[in-house]
């Protein structure tokens, strides 16, 4: 017995189609793996808490006993020395926590230096 000759086209036709639905979906669908949505949940789950934990942080500058000579260490240190003096103040841990938020350190620099 034969097959039948439309078999043959319809295989072809069929495996084309999920190669090209997979090339689409994973470059222009948005489809992405695994891996790469759990870093990006990751990634929003931690912007979540430094967008939340920045104005607790611009409190802890104001009413910190030594905040006076921290803000000055903060106008003379460079950029890149900033977020280290903002973590040994401990303005950066978050609540609860004992160790300091590096990404917070950042948020808190950028806006303590909008005031």
């Amino acid at each position: 017995m034969q097959p039948r000759e439309w078999i043959k086209p319809a295989g072809y036709g069929a495996v084309g189609g999920a190669l090209a639905l997979a090339i689409i979906g994973f470059t222009a669908g948005g489809w992405v793996t695994g891996g790469t949505a759990t870093k990006m949940a990751e990634n929003s789950a931690t912007n979540a808490v430094v967008a939340v934990m920045t104005p607790y942080c611009v409190a802890q500058s104001k009413s910190a006993p030594n905040s006076i000579e921290v803000l000055a260490a903060l106008k003379a240190a460079n950029s890149y020395d900033r977020r280290s003096i903002i973590e040994k103040a401990g303005w950066a841990t978050p609540l609860g926590g004992n160790a300091p938020n590096s990404a917070l350190a950042i948020s808190c620099n950028s806006a303590l230096a909008l005031n």
